[in-house]
């Protein structure tokens, strides 16, 4: 990286802390509109190594909100094009793609390396939840994301433990899911205060929105490009921080 750079990180965290940056290893899940922005931030933090995992591609309904998605990047798949950034902003980042989709059957490989930390940027529940109780269970740091759609406040975003998140859905849900797995709740994530409230009736599935996993279909949710880059910089900030300090 750029050593002018790097001294102005420097004067914000001093040699110590930007040396253990340099070497931290970071595991991000989900390159979409909260991922994405993730990744940004910890690559211009000069975070040494980074595995990005993401198994779709670029759509046009993407450009709205999600840092890869151009029109130029249509087709690509999104850990290529996240890879491709990292390196344009850090050369000298381990970065490493991963055009994987997180289930059970990949967490082996997702998580190899004992990672220093894992971000979870999933948006559908059930590879979410059960990416939060496989890095649990292996004891890794881990930074979660929870709602960002529907949110229009950035005043409402917040950092703290998933089992304390009022007014979000997904949270409430994947709680839900830990507890059956018995999976324990002193989860850091980043979710807003903000109720969605009426906007929930907005969710549509169309020719324009729609999208597919492994077979199922879901509902499109309206989300502000803002707002989601507020909820991945604000992952990228704890990230930073959390890094930064004394490994234990």
């Amino acid at each position: 990286m750029n050593e002018d750079r790097l001294a102005r990180i420097r004067l914000m965290l001093g040699e110590e802390k930007l040396e253990r940056l340099k070497n931290s290893f970071v595991v991000v899940v989900g390159m979409g509109a909260v991922g994405s922005y993730a990744v940004e931030g910890l690559a211009r933090s000069g975070v040494g190594r980074l595995r990005l995992v993401d198994f779709d591609v670029v759509r046009a309904s993407n450009i709205n909100r999600q840092l890869y998605a151009l029109g130029s990047t249509l087709g690509r798949h999104k850990a290529d094009l996240a890879v491709e950034r990292v390196l344009d902003i850090n050369p000298h980042c381990r970065a490493e793609k991963m055009n994987l989709f997180a289930n059970t059957d990949t967490f082996g490989a997702i998580l190899e390396g004992n990672p220093d930390l894992v971000i979870d940027a999933i948006d559908s529940l059930g590879p979410k939840a059960a990416l939060l109780a496989e890095v649990v269970k292996r004891g890794l740091p881990l930074i979660a994301s929870m709602g960002a759609a529907l949110r229009t406040d950035p005043s409402k975003v917040r950092v703290g433990p998933i089992k304390e998140v009022v007014g979000c859905p997904l949270a409430a849900k994947v709680r839900n899911l830990l507890r059956k797995s018995g999976t324990h709740l002193d989860i850091t994530c980043v979710y807003s205060l903000e109720p969605v409230g009426e906007l929930k009736k907005k969710r549509q599935v169309d020719a324009e929105t729609e999208h597919f996993e492994q077979g199922r279909r879901r509902a499109a949710l309206g989300s502000l490009p803002t707002l989601t880059g507020i909820f991945g910089l604000t992952i990228a900030n704890a990230a930073i921080q959390k890094l930064a300090e004394p490994r234990q």
